[in-house]
């Protein structure tokens, strides 16, 4: 089934772009959430004229994702948090726990936008990333410290 995002869907597209999927995922998934209509001719002629306006918005985020990454530069997020023997963690770092740190230091960044391979167990310095835009994504380094409550 030929369907047209209309939001970006990881590991399928981005905003504009006309994919086949297959029809129980647009069913149930894209079309239940408003990520992606059906491509017919109708929806096709309105995309081409929705482009230019995709690509207007594309700009703007764009600008204001640099903006944001410039804040980054040189920044660096402490994590407190319980460890044991071997500076290995009580639980770990999540994508979760880092998304609430950086809304408190005033960062509007969303869960989904942090890039981690795995949670952070261990104590130390550790590099995650932040996808900002599709075409800004940028290293951040997370320090893991030891929390001594």
């Amino acid at each position: 089934m030929q369907v047209i995002l209309r939001e970006d869907v990881r590991h399928l597209g981005y905003v504009g772009d006309v994919v086949s999927v297959k029809s129980g995922y647009a069913r149930n998934f894209l079309f239940p959430r408003g990520l992606a209509v059906h491509a017919d001719a109708r929806q096709l002629n309105r995309l081409a004229h929705e482009k230019r306006l995709i690509e207007a918005k594309l700009q703007k985020t764009r600008a204001e994702a640099e903006k944001l990454a410039e804040k980054f530069v040189g920044f660096s997020l402490v994590v407190k948090k319980a460890a044991g023997e071997g500076d290995k963690l009580f639980g770990s770092v999540t994508t979760m726990d880092v998304e609430e740190l950086l809304n408190e230091k005033g960062f509007s960044v969303e869960r989904r936008q942090i890039i981690m391979s795995e949670n952070l167990k261990t104590l130390g310095s550790h590099k995650i990333q932040l996808r900002l835009h599709r075409d800004v994504v940028i290293d951040l380094n997370v320090e893991v410290i030891r929390d001594e409550d």
